[in-house]
Formats: C-alpha cells, sequence, structure tokens
C-alpha cells in the first residue's frame, strides 16, 4: 500500500465521519439555539434547561438516523475490504 492509498482511506474515513456525525451534530446545534433563545427571551437560566431537551433529542435523532448512519458505515467498511482483497 502506497501513500496514495493510504491518504485516499484516511480520506474517506473523515467524510464517513463527516456524514455520520453532521445530521446529529445539525440537531443538537439547532436543538441548542432554540434553548438559548429561549432563555434568553424568558431570562430562565435553569442549567438543566440547557441539557435535558438536548439529550433527548440527540437521543431520538440518533434513533431516527441509524439506518443512514449504519449503511453509511458498512458502505465504509465494504471498500475497506475490497482494498484488502484487491492488494493481497
Amino acid at each position: 500500500m502506497d501513500a496514495v492509498e493510504v491518504i485516499d482511506v484516511a480520506r474517506d474515513g473523515i467524510m464517513v465521519t463527516l456524514t455520520v456525525a453532521s445530521p446529529v451534530m445539525l440537531v443538537a446545534l439547532a436543538v441548542g439555539l432554540a434553548v438559548s433563545l429561549f432563555q434568553a427571551l424568558t431570562q430562565i437560566q435553569e442549567m438543566t434547561l440547557a441539557f435535558v431537551p438536548k439529550i433527548l433529542v440527540i437521543f431520538v435523532s440518533i434513533l431516527v438516523m441509524a439506518p443512514f448512519m449504519l449503511s453509511t458505515m458498512t458502505g465504509f467498511m465494504d471498500r475497506i475490504a475490497d482494498r484488502i482483497v484487491a492488494s493481497g
């Protein structure tokens, strides 16, 4: 395996990581922004109000996005396995 293949695998791994993580992170960002806006408008400065909705929404978004995440990671593993078979 030469340097070009290593860089290609690393780039593919980074793209898969971003593809899998970004939907959940964007949902967490949107909920965090909404909670912060709510806290600023109502002047309620409760610490648990910032964490509990985010945790619940992140859990639900992971459950909803699990098939997409699994298929993306499975495709990546298939590509890695094909490279291993091709180089051997």
